[in-house]
């Protein structure tokens, strides 16, 4: 079932989900500093392309005050933007019945893009 699911999410609209967070990624390691935010966003790619039977949890071990920093700054530099458009789309899918499944899937990004570091992609 998550096969079916992701391959309709691919067909309409996952793909440039997919493409936005990949180039945001590759554009972000370009820079010494933005090689962490890099990451994050490559992470969130994987996870927007394939998102039915993914599940996030938060890491084992105790990543300490650093991703919290980096957290904070994520949001500062754009997170909170990303996790809005997330919450607008999964809404609008909520609304209708058809949609409901998709829209569980954008509120699990939008989780994501709040405070995507000390959190992995399962």
């Amino acid at each position: 079932m998550s096969l079916l699911g992701n391959l309709i999410w691919i067909i309409f609209g996952g793909i440039l989900i997919f493409l936005e967070y990949l180039i945001a990624g590759l554009l972000l390691c370009l820079t010494i500093v933005g090689i962490p935010f890099g990451l994050q966003a490559i992470k969130l790619s994987l996870l927007a392309l394939w998102p039915f039977g993914a599940k996030i949890e938060y890491m084992d071990y105790a990543p300490g005050c650093l991703s919290t920093i980096m957290n904070i700054i994520w949001l500062l530099i754009g997170g909170i933007w990303i996790a809005l458009t997330h919450l607008v789309f999964g809404l609008l899918f909520a609304i209708t019945i058809i949609g409901i499944p998709f829209a569980k899937q954008h509120f699990k990004l939008m989780s994501l893009a709040l405070t995507p570091f000390g959190r992995r992609v399962v």
